[in-house]
């Protein structure tokens, strides 16, 4: 069988236009297109069978064809994509993420000498296990040909057909998961620029707020709160993508684990060669991610350190404004008990002119003093009333 897997990054309109690039080529072959939420398919289409996968950030496209293992190895093969419409193929929507030849063999067709190492893969990176417990052989060299195609070859005469199967999807999904996985590592590169200066810069804000003065408070938290920005929005553009990387390169664990492979003398196993050539690139998305949580809290220490600082100052101004306010409500009690003086003389006056309009008319019933005598002697009892009065009053109002 050769089997030729294609992988097309595709963003929300690309993954329709997918569905929609499908649906012209089943039409050609007189085929019913599929409906708006299919997100696998499975056809026969003659000359090769297809197998389309809608994924949440990429698109596969997996063509086969049976293969005539007469000659291989002496010749160039064929992949499976040879048969497919060569300008709708071009035309795949998206950008190319993984293209993969895998040829399935039976053991007994290579011979002993495997002359697919010079006619099909790079001897010199050749990477060769096996799998499935001993019961077949995989060959890559992980390089890209001439033809924009990686390859690989597996040889598994003994495996039973939906092993087999299972063995030749989850070699696919290495490839695809590999691939998936580094697309974080231009992230995390980038990320690392951006982290670079915001740690400095965050060193010399630190640095700042230690020798500050109180009026250089204002901008400083300016500066605090432009550079949290700064990081929060550099976390939160990077953040699903790590998150993703992350889980892409479990995937490749996992994947490896499942296909049971074993040394094949001399050669270098898959999951060797993807420790050794993956750990790098997962190092450097795991080592951006925690830099990004430890930046973040970094500043959010740095904020809440600043705003103590200047929330304790506002607490001394409060302070000193209330007692301000203290000492003014103390001066208007000083003036108040001022003007209550003047409010009793005042009243004892009024009252006193009164006693006397009184006392002149009584003088004609018959009173035997004086008007003037009679308020002379009525302002002691009238003084010692109203100041009597206002002081019951102003007790209450105090205890109120």
């Amino acid at each position: 069988m050769a089997l030729s897997h294609v992988v097309m990054a595709c963003d929300a309109s690309q993954r329709e236009a997918s569905r929609a690039h499908l649906a012209a080529l089943l039409q050609g072959h007189h085929l019913p297109a599929p409906d708006a939420h299919s997100i696998h398919i499975r056809m026969d289409l003659g000359a090769f069978r297809l197998r389309w996968e809608l994924h949440t950030e990429f698109v596969s496209w997996t063509f086969s064809r049976p293969l005539d293992p007469t000659g291989f190895g002496e010749r160039e093969p064929g992949g499976a994509s040879d048969v497919v419409p060569q300008e709708w193929l071009a035309s795949l929507p998206g950008e190319s993420l993984v293209s993969l030849h895998l040829w399935v063999l039976g053991a007994h067709t290579m011979g002993n000498d495997y002359s697919l190492v010079k006619h099909v893969l790079n001897e010199d990176t050749m990477v060769a296990s096996t799998i499935a417990d001993g019961y077949g052989e995989v060959h890559t060299d992980f390089a890209i040909h001439a033809d924009g195609f990686s390859r690989m070859v597996l040889l598994a005469s003994s495996v039973a057909p939906r092993r087999l199967g299972r063995l030749v999807q989850q070699l696919m999904e290495i490839e695809t998961y590999r691939m998936a996985a580094l697309l974080g590592l231009p992230a995390a590169r980038e990320a690392s620029a951006v982290l670079g200066f915001a740690e400095r810069e965050l060193a010399g804000l630190a640095e700042s707020i230690r020798m500050a003065a109180r009026h250089d408070e204002p901008q400083l938290l300016d500066r605090l709160t432009r550079l949290a920005g700064q990081v929060e929005s550099q976390y939160a553009a990077t953040h699903s993508r790590f998150s993703a990387s992350a889980a892409y390169f479990e995937l490749v664990d996992k994947r490896i684990a499942d296909i049971a492979e074993s040394r094949l003398a001399g050669m270098q196993t898959i999951g060797e060669f993807m420790t050794r050539r993956l750990s790098p690139a997962r190092s450097t998305c795991e080592w951006a991610t925690r830099r990004q949580d430890a930046l973040s809290q970094r500043v959010s220490r740095m904020s809440n350190l600043l705003r103590t600082r200047v929330e304790i100052e506002q607490q001394q101004s409060s302070q000193a404004l209330l007692g301000a306010m203290n000492h003014r409500q103390g001066l208007q009690l000083q003036l108040q008990s001022t003007v209550e003086g003047l409010s009793v003389v005042a009243i004892t006056y009024y009252i006193a002119g009164l006693v006397h309009y009184l006392a002149k008319a009584a003088n004609h019933a018959g009173w035997p003093l004086s008007p003037e005598t009679t308020a002379a002697l009525a302002i002691p009892v009238v003084v010692c009333g109203v100041w009597f009065s206002l002081r019951r009053l102003h007790n209450k109002v105090m205890k109120a």
